[in-house]
């Protein structure tokens, strides 16, 4: 089949290029300011008019792939501008986009993407706490089920476990609302 063949190559260096201009212009966004507090990301989202909650989803995703700021900071400022559903959604499938991709980039280029976004010691310490558990998947799931857990590190982690992306992604997508509709619920009541 190469017309199949064809468009999945097509697909991926499309998709590459879009991740790449997305994280370019972040990382503009980045260094002009715009993720040094919460007013400063909710007023640059906001500058984005209707287009606000697809950037702060595409903020979200980036963020697991390329860490620019803390996750919690986007769930804040979704709550707090699109309200507790609205900043949920943005926030969840921002995430849940992000893993997977932080996932199919160490599936596809291995080790050596793993460690230039963890330092060495901190790669080699959870390589061995790992290969004492018995069962990683049932630790990967409480881990993106609770908060706090190093969940970026883990989807590139996971990447090089013989973990299928379809047992991943089930994870993720069952493992990482609950935790994001507790901060969206929080944060659209409280901290307004």
């Amino acid at each position: 089949m190469p017309n199949a063949r064809s468009f999945k190559r097509f697909l991926t260096v499309f998709l590459v290029l879009l991740l790449a201009v997305c994280m370019l212009v972040l990382f503009k966004g980045y260094l002009d300011g715009h993720f040094r507090s919460m007013e400063s990301l909710r007023a640059y989202v906001g500058s984005f008019g209707l287009f606000a909650p697809l950037v702060l989803t595409v903020i979200q995703a980036i963020q697991v792939v390329l860490p620019v700021l803390p996750g919690f900071l986007g769930c804040i400022v979704g709550a707090g501008m699109f309200g507790a559903m609205g900043g949920f959604w943005c926030n969840y499938i921002g995430i849940s986009a992000g893993s997977i991709i932080a996932f199919l980039l160490a599936r596809t280029f291995g080790t050596s993407l793993v460690q230039c976004m963890v330092p060495m010691e901190k790669y080699h310490s959870f390589v061995e706490w790992i290969e004492r558990r018995r069962s990683y998947t049932v630790i990967l799931f409480l881990a993106i089920l609770l908060p706090l857990a190093p969940d970026d590190f883990l989807c590139y982690f996971s990447g090089l476990t013989g973990m299928s992306t379809k047992k991943f992604t089930w994870i993720i997508l069952l493992g990482k609302p609950w935790c994001i509709l507790g901060y969206s619920l929080f944060f659209a009541y409280f901290a307004k």
